[in-house]
């Protein structure tokens, strides 16, 4: 089984007061750099969703990743995931993992298990001290519906619609859990 990650970051991160893709983790990668190449480590593709006319350069990417660029991103998370789902058409992949770019501590381990785990007629979500964490992994049978999402809630519609069809995969891993919504964040 073959999973794509598509890495969402294009978002307006209004709540850390700055862009925190680029801001810095103790080993001086930024936090988008830092969380796409953890996805590397694991994945066989990786692409990227950044706002339109961003370059990965501009925040240290490596160039193992495709970007993505998702010209309504100011509009919600619905439309930079449409953006990336959309950009599927040429991937043999039969799961698609969607990480948040604000995301970097979950373990390759959790990784490596959510993609053996996945299938093309599942959806995904690890499950960590009893709460529903990132990523999220949607079978190829999915995707058309990805790639119709608007608005600010992602795939929550598309979850919803499929309730029958979600399964879970216990892990031991707080990164599941853990964003950076702050700079804060950063240091903890």
């Amino acid at each position: 089984m073959t999973v794509v990650a598509l890495v969402l970051a294009a978002g307006q991160a209004s709540r850390f007061g700055a862009d925190k893709r680029s801001a810095s983790l103790p080993d001086g990668r930024s936090l988008l750099a830092h969380s796409v190449e953890r996805a590397l480590a694991v994945f066989d593709e990786v692409r990227v969703v950044l706002r339109d006319g961003e370059r990965a350069e501009a925040f240290g990417l490596p160039a193992g990743c495709r970007v993505i660029h998702s010209p309504q991103a100011a509009l919600g998370m619905g439309h930079s995931l449409a953006a990336g789902a959309a950009s599927l058409v040429d991937s043999q992949a039969q799961a698609l993992a969607i990480l948040l770019g604000d995301m970097p501590w979950i373990a390759p381990e959790t990784l490596r298990a959510l993609s053996d785990a996945a299938s093309a007629s599942s959806i995904l979500f690890p499950i960590f001290d009893g709460q529903r964490g990132h990523p999220v992994l949607f079978g190829r049978q999915f995707w058309p519906a990805l790639t119709q999402l608007t608005g600010d809630e992602g795939a929550r519609a598309v979850v919803q619609a499929n309730r029958d069809r979600c399964i879970t995969l216990d892990v031991v891993d707080a990164g599941v859990l853990r964003d950076v919504d702050t700079p804060e964040a950063l240091r903890l």
